[in-house]
């Protein structure tokens, strides 16, 4: 009797002590997550960064971010191209950040990151077929994830991506998507035109053939970052492994639809959201323009199959139709090679309300310079539109006193923003990463960020689905 009982206390003991080391753990655990502002709190996870978007994050420095960074990635060009963007970023004389990265890049490096547990808050940006396995992964695991978009490339990362975010809320972590084109400013002003209602009046419900809403994106595949050529990463061109322009870059504009649009507003993908039609179409590059743009004297063997006549076809062109609470939208995703002299990266868009329409310009007769305008309808009052305007650009002036206006003709008005007062695209991933930390701080991540975030990547990933059955024989 008296060695069963020895035997029990025994057996109580450990599991006392392996109860109290499972709290331990998970109170410092628990305890990595929270967040209270201060200087090198966030300590950042470089999962398999695969795009240069990646090494932009951590292109300002932040106090609040360590400058040691845990780097897990497999060897090759992609880590490589990434340690020299950070390396240049340190040995910049202007400037210069401090990075610390601690790079393993063994075969196994996934397991190695959710063995070792170091850090706080996942960054990705990379190979897109990889990347919502890798979100659900690190959220498991309770690691806040930054990602860059986008986070769902077909409809089966996209459950994916549902459990991702439910597994969020489980575990008390903040998954957010890299939206940089809110912190344009002609997108922030548009922002504020659209939703003064006095001006703008209530936005249309427009047609399927003529949409409330209309917006444009044009890539290029060959251009240059920071003064150097981008150099492409073969599997970019593979749409099984970047996804095709529907829902790549189309997640911003379907971005900027709700945040424009709706903003505030909680979107129900399942209740709020009707897709119309999609179509795709191809890209189409020689040998010599896909090898300008990636050192690479061949087609990989992934890419034979898009390959007809010794020309790669890549579907980086995409239309999606839709209606978001009965206002009918279109959104456009194009890749050309290369942009004209002169050009970059070109946006349009068109937005009408009942009582006056925003439009955004960026073309060769604006000198491929984004430029905002607003025009009122032939029904709206003159005189009360222009007071409207100028009460409204008054107000916008206490937060953007270099903004103005310049009457282009009776009814049209140009929102002047001076070219040397705007950020650019590389300023505004330190902006994004500034905005959520914010909310790993202040733990005020509103419900419409999660809300429409689901539904921005149901409405791509189904267009896809759409167009691919459409296109199929």
């Amino acid at each position: 009797m008296k060695k069963i009982i020895y035997n029990l206390t025994l057996i109580l003991g450990f599991l006392l002590l392996f109860s109290c080391t499972m709290q331990k753990g998970k109170k410092e655990s628990e305890s990595n997550r929270i967040f209270r502002g201060q200087s090198g709190e966030i300590k950042l996870v470089v999962l398999d960064p695969g795009h240069f978007h990646a090494s932009l994050l951590q292109k300002f420095p932040q106090k609040q971010v360590n400058d040691t960074v845990f780097v897990y990635a497999p060897e090759g060009d992609e880590l490589n191209q990434y340690l020299a963007s950070i390396e240049g970023y340190n040995n910049r004389s202007e400037n210069p950040t401090n990075w610390n990265e601690i790079v393993y890049s063994g075969t196994d490096y996934l397991e190695k990151m959710m063995e070792k547990k170091r850090g706080n808050v996942i960054i990705l940006a990379g190979n897109n077929l990889k990347k919502t396995d890798y979100i659900y992964q690190s959220i498991k695991a309770g690691y806040h994830v930054l990602s860059d978009k986008p986070m769902a490339i077909n409809a089966e990362n996209f459950e994916l991506l549902k459990s991702a975010y439910s597994s969020a809320r489980a575990q008390n972590v903040y998954l957010y998507d890299v939206m940089t084109e809110r912190y344009d400013i002609i997108n922030t002003l548009t922002r504020e035109l659209v939703n003064n209602k006095v001006l703008f009046g209530d936005l249309q419900a427009g047609t399927t053939d003529e949409p409330a809403i209309t917006m444009q994106s044009i890539h290029h595949y060959f251009k240059e970052v920071s003064g150097n050529v981008l150099v492409r990463p073969g599997w970019f061109y593979d749409v099984e492994q970047q996804g095709e322009s529907m829902v790549d870059v189309a997640t911003h504009l379907v971005d900027l639809v709700n945040w424009q649009c709706f903003p505030d507003d909680v979107i129900n993908y399942q209740r709020d959201v009707d897709l119309i039609s999609a179509r795709h179409w191809p890209t189409k590059l020689t040998l010599t323009e896909f090898t300008r743009s990636t050192n690479l004297d061949a087609f990989p063997d992934f890419l034979h199959k898009y390959v007809n006549d010794s020309v790669l076809e890549v579907y980086g062109n995409g239309r999606i139709n839709y209606r978001i609470k009965g206002k009918n939208i279109e959104v456009s995703a194009l890749w050309n090679y290369k942009a004209p002299v002169g050009g970059g990266d070109a946006y349009s868009a068109l937005i009408k309300g009942t009582l006056a329409t925003v439009a955004i310009v960026q073309s060769e007769e604006e000198h491929y310079i984004k430029q905002l305008y607003i025009e009122k309808n032939q029904a709206t009052d003159g005189i009360a539109f222009e007071s409207a305007l100028q009460n409204l650009i008054t107000e916008l002036q206490k937060t953007y006193p270099y903004i103005s206006t310049k009457k282009i003709s009776p009814d049209r008005y140009q929102i002047l923003v001076p070219v040397e007062k705007r950020k650019g695209h590389e300023d505004y991933f330190g902006m994004v990463a500034a905005k959520y930390f914010q909310y790993l701080v202040n733990r005020d991540m509103p419900e419409w960020e999660i809300s429409n975030t689901i539904a921005k990547y149901y409405i791509t990933t189904q267009a896809l689905k759409m167009a691919e059955k459409k296109s199929t024989p």
